[in-house]
């Protein structure tokens, strides 16, 4: 690589680091206000809740690369030419179009890292702060309160159980567990007036129940008892606010996706969401390159036009992505779009408005 080229790079790179930085500090303070602020006040244990915010750094980071290079390109290559230093340059005899290749070289890295983000550390992460939800809620039932109003476990037969109320100290109201049957009414029911998960066990204790059984929809046994304990497999809570249960197929491996897409596409069912974050795999990261396109056109567009993009360009362009990344994901999820189309527009529409620039360039 030559001198220009580790140069330029010297610029971007700094601005990088602190467009990823910026991204990361932003979820932690929304995190403070949304997840650890609401848990703490609920008696969470602090470190339990850190290490769930700390565990979402790693989608953070692989979210944040390719649209903080774009942020960085923009001001690394705005601040050369606020310095007239690509216009020294180009008075040596290096063409402006030699931005490219270390600002596209550059892109190819942060691409590849943030696919490797993605695809190795993304889900472990989520899947241990999975199990460190569960352990906040073992520990101390009350942040159950938080999020929806009716509260759903799950005990190791797959059976749900609704709690109607959580009470300070820990205590569960109303307890409800219902075993049915496909397409039949319910086999068996057990209620209890309270309950409560025992500190550091994922046994739940009942209290004053009722064990009903049926038979075509009437009672055949009725047993009541004074204390019962129930085996949990999962909290059925997600304390990010994400959507509770909702699978988000984004997460899954990419072997896993891929075969149930195949799955889906022989059996001609439609499930746009899976799609959708099937391309979305390889779109995002490959964001980076597409992104990286566009800043260096817009930067030799407004250095042959004399203008000084500056920070708020830098920021509302940022914005402005991220905004179409949204909404196009949005509508793939909901089949409003094709999933690859979706995935790849955001993309497509930043390679375009590259082009065009560098065609008005070209016609100076």
């Amino acid at each position: 690589m030559k001198t220009f080229e580790r140069y330029v790079l010297g610029e971007i790179l700094p601005f990088l680091a602190g467009g990823v930085a910026a991204v990361i500090t932003l979820l932690l303070l929304v995190g403070l206000e949304k997840i650890i602020a609401p848990l703490l006040a609920k008696g969470a244990d602090p470190l339990l809740v850190a290490r769930v915010l700390a565990l979402s750094v790693p989608e953070a980071t692989a979210t944040a690369l390719p649209i903080a290079l774009m942020f960085a390109v923009l001001l690394g290559l705005s601040r050369l030419a606020a310095d007239s230093e690509i216009k020294s340059a180009v008075a040596a005899g290096i063409p402006a179009a030699r931005l490219f290749r270390p600002v596209l070289l550059l892109g190819g890295v942060v691409a590849l890292l943030a696919f490797g983000l993605g695809e190795g550390f993304v889900p472990r992460a989520r899947t241990e702060a999975r199990a460190v939800q569960r352990q906040i809620v073992l520990d101390n039932p009350r942040v159950l309160g938080l999020g929806e109003q009716n509260v759903v476990l799950r005990d190791t037969l797959g059976r749900a159980i609704s709690v109607g109320e959580v009470r300070p100290g820990g205590e569960l109201r109303d307890l409800r567990i219902v075993t049915m049957q496909d397409s039949l009414p319910p086999r068996e029911v057990i209620t209890a007036q309270s309950g409560r998960l025992d500190p550091g066990s994922n046994v739940l204790e009942l209290r004053d129940g009722q064990r009903v059984t049926y038979q075509d929809a009437r009672p055949v046994t009725v047993l009541s008892f004074e204390r019962g304990q129930l085996p949990l497999q999962d909290t059925g809570t997600d304390l990010s606010g994400e959507g509770g249960n909702v699978a988000q197929p984004l997460y899954d491996p990419l072997p896993d996706l891929w075969r149930r897409t195949q799955t889906y596409r022989q059996q001609h069912i439609s499930a746009p969401a899976d799609f959708t974050a099937l391309h979305q795999k390889f779109a995002g990261p490959l964001a980076a390159l597409a992104l990286a396109f566009f800043a260096v056109s817009l930067a030799v567009y407004a250095f042959r036009s004399g203008r000084d993009l500056g920070l708020v360009w830098a920021l509302l362009l940022t914005f402005a992505y991220y905004a179409t990344f949204s909404v196009f994901r949005v509508m793939g999820e909901n089949g409003a779009l094709p999933g690859a189309l979706a995935a790849y527009g955001p993309n497509l529409i930043a390679l375009a408005a590259g082009a065009a620039l560098l065609w008005l360039t070209a016609r100076r």
